[in-house]
């Protein structure tokens, strides 16, 4: 299973979002010195769900780390989050 697949899988059941965006972007990364060279290290993930609902922004975070720990120990080196709760307008 890719680190997307699994990082999906662990977001749905955790979070149950009604939105959910995973974007690979490690091939903008390729060459950088701490891209492992893997092609599954950098992601940018957008979540809506009404876990977050009145949740700071660093509690959400948290959230979503917490459930992709294993993955951040890993061969994932960067995650970009954008988290919402519903209704929240979200930015671009």
């Amino acid at each position: 299973m890719t680190a997307e697949a699994r990082m999906r899988e662990k977001l749905m059941l955790g979070l149950e979002p009604t939105r959910l965006d995973i974007v690979n972007e490690s091939e903008m990364h390729a060459g950088h010195r701490s891209s492992p060279g893997t092609g599954e290290s950098h992601f940018r993930i957008l979540v809506v769900s009404a876990a977050f609902t009145g949740k700071s922004r660093v509690d959400r975070h948290r959230m979503v780390n917490e459930l992709l720990a294993d993955e951040l120990a890993g061969r994932v080196h960067a995650l970009a989050l954008k988290t919402y709760a519903p209704n929240e307008p979200i930015a671009s």
